[in-house]
């Protein structure tokens, strides 16, 4: 593939169908109502106008729209962040009820300023998300938190469904796309979510057409496993603006699907691979039978307290 990738065209399997329906239109303008940020808009995900059409699960981005790293692949800004919004956990509660979600992922930007990386507003987002929906499952996907654990107790706290944090690439090319970032820690951060709470699914993520090997995926693969991680989701990478790093190679479907079923055989529960695949892609399709079970629990636990639920929610 030509390193100048502005001549390239890009295949026909990456285009987008653009959905604007009424479901669309409404949901973009709760988060501006609410004074949220999504993930999917900042990061300009290919799949929006699918996942926010459906309205089966959204992944909002807590903590501001500004991050404290530049990660080379990332198109979310970088700079100065604004001070944290105590306020946020509740809107984003009430945004899950009104959008009737089964499954939300809460995700942020890193936020190195602050000594616990915003553990503390990820955690008061999950119980609120709680408290105002119990049946919904709740699936985190955190920075590494600069490898501080005493943040990720506190984190796991408000016992997420799924905990999500993504190694983005192969070791050998961490350092030239992700900003710091170590591969180790991200990894170890892993192991420690399974120390903390052995039943709580992890997640993590692989963009291709960086320049990596099929055999440092596999390594990759193998490195996730060794850390006890359950789902795996591999995508392609796309360059989201002349500044960020260039696309290496595209990957073909039938290339995802190969490398999809190396992944279940060699042990992961659940795999998500394709072009258009991002991290919380197909979410809700991941959570496994101890998070339903969890679901149930809240659901009953609500009900012994007087409420009503309305079941069309679960």
């Amino acid at each position: 593939m030509a390193k100048n990738q502005e001549h390239v065209r890009k295949p026909d399997w990456l285009k987008i169908k653009i959905n604007t329906n009424k479901s669309y239109t409404g949901l973009k303008k709760l988060m501006r109502d609410k004074k949220l940020n999504t993930v999917c808009e900042e990061a300009r995900c290919p799949n929006i106008h699918e996942c926010w059409s459906e309205r089966k699960t959204a992944t909002f981005m807590i903590l501001g729209d500004t991050c404290t790293r530049g990660c080379r692949f990332c198109a979310v800004k970088t700079g100065l962040p604004n001070e944290l919004d105590w306020g946020e956990p509740e809107r984003v509660a009430e945004s899950v009820e009104i959008m009737g979600l089964k499954h939300v992922v809460v995700t942020a930007v890193a936020r190195d300023d602050l000594n616990d990386g915003g553990a503390a507003v990820f955690g008061e987002t999950v119980k609120a998300i709680r408290r105002r929906v119990p049946g919904c499952t709740v699936e985190i996907l955190p920075s590494d938190m600069k490898g501080d654990y005493e943040s990720l107790h506190t984190l796991m706290g408000g016992e997420p469904d799924i905990f999500n944090h993504n190694i983005e690439t192969v070791r050998r090319l961490t350092k030239k796309v992700r900003a710091r970032a170590m591969y180790d820690r991200s990894l170890e951060l892993l192991q420690r979510v399974k120390d903390i709470r052995p039943d709580t699914p992890t997640k993590s993520s692989l963009m291709v057409g960086l320049g990596e090997t099929k055999e440092e995926i596999a390594e990759a693969m193998d490195d996730l496993l060794a850390h006890n991680v359950d789902i795996m989701t591999i995508g392609q990478y796309l360059q989201p603006t002349k500044k960020h790093l260039n696309v290496e190679r595209y990957y073909h479907p039938d290339e995802f699907e190969e490398l999809k079923q190396i992944a279940l055989e060699k042990g992961f529960k659940h795999c998500e691979a394709g072009p258009m695949v991002r991290s919380s892609y197909h979410a809700d399709e991941q959570v496994n039978n101890t998070s339903a079970q969890r679901r149930i629990k809240y659901m009953q636990g609500y009900e012994s307290q007087g409420e009503t639920l309305d079941k069309t929610n679960f």
